[in-house]
C-alpha cells in the first residue's frame, strides 16, 4: 500500500477553487469541484504535484447523460437527477491534462472532489445526509469504474467565518467496490533547519 506524498501548493491550488465554489452552492445547486492529480509514482509513493481542472461534462456528453439516467438514479437516488450533483471530466479536458503531465515528466495519478457540509447547507429534506471525507456509495462505484490508484476526499465546511477542511485517500479493490484507506501526507511549508 503506497504512502500519497501531497505538495502544498497542489492543496491550495485545489482548495482555493473549492471555496470558490462552496461560497456558489445554494440548497438547490450542490455545486461539485474536482480536480485531476498529476504527480509521480515510486515504489512506496504516490507523489502529487499539482491539480488541473477540467470542465464537467455531465449534461452535455452523451455517455455521461446515458450513465445518470441508466445507472446513477436508479441505483444511488433521484438526488443524482439534479445536473449539478456530481461529476464526468470532459473528455477532451481529461486528454489535455494527461498531455501536460506527459510533458511535465508526470503520470495522471487520480482525482480529488469535495464533499461539502451538506447537513448544514443543503434542502431540508437533505439534512440527514453527513458527508465527510469518507466515500459515498455513488464514490464507490466512480472510484472503481475509473480504477485509478489515488481517489482524494475534502471535506469543506464553514463555520462562523472560517474554512475548515478533511482530507483522505482511498484506493480501489482489485474488483468491486471495496475501498482501502491510503495513507496521506501534505509537504508543510515549513524548512528543515540545517
Amino acid at each position: 500500500m503506497p504512502t500519497i506524498l501531497m505538495d502544498d501548493e497542489a492543496l491550495d491550488d485545489f482548495l482555493t477553487a473549492a471555496v470558490g465554489e462552496y461560497q456558489l452552492i445554494t440548497p438547490a445547486t450542490p455545486l461539485p469541484c474536482f480536480a485531476l492529480l498529476l504527480g509521480t509514482a515510486g515504489p512506496a509513493t504516490l507523489h502529487v504535484e499539482r491539480v488541473a481542472f477540467g470542465r464537467n461534462a455531465r449534461t452535455t456528453d452523451p455517455s455521461a447523460r446515458r450513465e445518470f439516467s441508466e445507472t446513477i438514479v436508479p441505483r444511488f437516488g433521484a438526488a443524482y437527477e439534479n445536473e449539478h450533483r456530481a461529476w464526468w471530466v470532459d473528455s477532451r479536458d481529461l486528454l489535455k491534462a494527461s498531455r501536460e503531465a506527459e510533458t511535465l515528466g508526470l503520470e495522471l495519478l487520480g482525482s480529488i472532489h469535495m464533499h461539502p457540509d451538506w447537513h448544514r447547507i443543503g434542502p431540508p429534506q437533505e439534512r440527514g445526509l453527513v458527508l465527510s471525507e469518507r466515500p459515498t456509495p455513488m464514490d464507490r462505484h466512480v472510484f472503481a469504474q475509473t480504477a485509478w490508484p489515488i481517489n482524494v476526499i475534502c471535506y469543506l465546511e464553514r463555520r462562523d467565518n472560517a474554512f475548515y477542511h478533511a482530507l483522505a485517500a482511498w484506493s480501489p479493490a482489485r474488483c468491486g467496490t471495496e475501498l482501502t484507506a491510503l495513507p496521506l501526507r501534505i509537504r508543510t511549508r515549513t524548512k528543515v533547519g540545517a
